[in-house]
């Protein structure tokens, strides 16, 4: 049925896109993040920075952790995501605005997290997502997967709970402006019990 998409491994030759595409997934959430590099002079552009970032050998989050999607001979959409280990309950917030992300991250050690998924606006509604998601229950390994979306972000939200995501907790976000609309980060956790059930038929 989704014969037509292919997935990848990425690999470092990939930055650029995979920074496009985490920007998309958080609908422009990353690219506010890198704009602190342009006012450090790191980068001239929150999008080169973020080519920086996804281009780092040991970045976790980066490019060993991306899984590209493609389709009609172009770069569709990625996914990206790891084993959320114990080590993150040592990281702080630098920000205020992560700080909320973090602190719902740090209650689902031992998952899968799915830090982005990502897919161009005029290749969506034709399986790509679910492609891309099916693949990354498939690399959990029977471990529950968890990932954040906004309470607002409808598509999301639908597309994970029809593929067995639940809603694990939500906390407020950040604005990031004065004239920020309102809205939560929302934590969805898919159990362990069911990728076995699944497996199992």
């Amino acid at each position: 049925m989704t014969s037509f998409i292919a997935l990848r491994q990425a690999s470092r030759r990939d930055a650029s896109e995979l920074a496009i595409l985490a920007d998309i997934a958080s609908r422009g959430f990353a690219s506010w993040l890198w704009f602190a590099g342009v006012q450090n002079g790191v980068s001239d552009t929150p999008l080169e920075l973020g080519r920086l970032k996804m281009g780092e050998e040991e970045a976790v989050g980066g490019w060993r952790d991306a899984v590209i999607a493609e389709a009609y001979g172009e770069v569709a959409g990625v996914a990206i995501g790891h084993a959320l280990n114990e080590g993150i309950g040592n990281i702080e917030a630098t920000i205020p605005a992560t700080a909320p992300m973090l602190a719902l991250q740090k209650t689902v050690v031992g998952s899968w997290f799915i830090g982005s998924l990502g897919v161009y606006r005029h290749l969506r509604g034709i399986g790509i997502g679910r492609r891309l998601l099916d693949d990354q229950i498939e690399r959990a390994d029977r471990r529950p997967v968890s990932l954040i979306t906004a309470s607002d972000n409808e598509a999301a939200l639908s597309l994970y709970g029809r593929n067995g995501f639940l809603e694990a907790a939500r906390a407020d976000a950040v604005p990031l402006f004065e004239n920020s609309k309102r809205h939560a980060w929302v934590l969805m956790t898919r159990s362990a019990a069911q990728q076995r059930q699944e497996t199992h038929g």
